[in-house]
């Protein structure tokens, strides 16, 4: 395996999970401490830790260090490294829509023909 792989598998593992996805969800709007990203989970501060070191190691979060805090914040790094991995898989699915939109003329233009207009 490569060095990108591996980070790769890191990523979309970390990103399997739903409580992961939510925690990034949750960092769009800005850095948070475990405290604050804990509060909509039925879980415990060590718990929502243990998703955010997960996290961190795929290169998705990176924790800073305010006075006694270490709030988390989004890193583009594994985001990065996984988005350029799917758009490789971008002219594969615009070729895709591409033919489904050839096919849905031709059924139209066929029901036109048979109905006469």
């Amino acid at each position: 395996m490569t060095p990108a792989t591996d980070e790769l598998s890191s990523v979309f593992a970390a990103l399997a999970d739903p409580t992961r996805r939510a925690v990034l969800d949750r960092l769009r709007c800005g850095e948070a401490t475990l405290n604050e990203l804990a509060l909509p989970f039925e879980m415990s501060v060590q718990g929502v830790s243990q998703h955010v070191k997960v996290l961190e190691r795929a290169g998705l979060v990176t924790r800073g260090r305010l006075a006694q805090t270490r709030p988390a914040r989004l890193s583009s790094g594994g985001l990065q490294a996984a988005s350029g991995w799917l758009e490789r898989y971008r002219e594969f699915w615009d070729a895709s829509f591409d033919r489904l939109d050839q096919y849905l003329e031709e059924l139209q233009a066929r029901e036109d023909h048979e109905d006469g207009t």
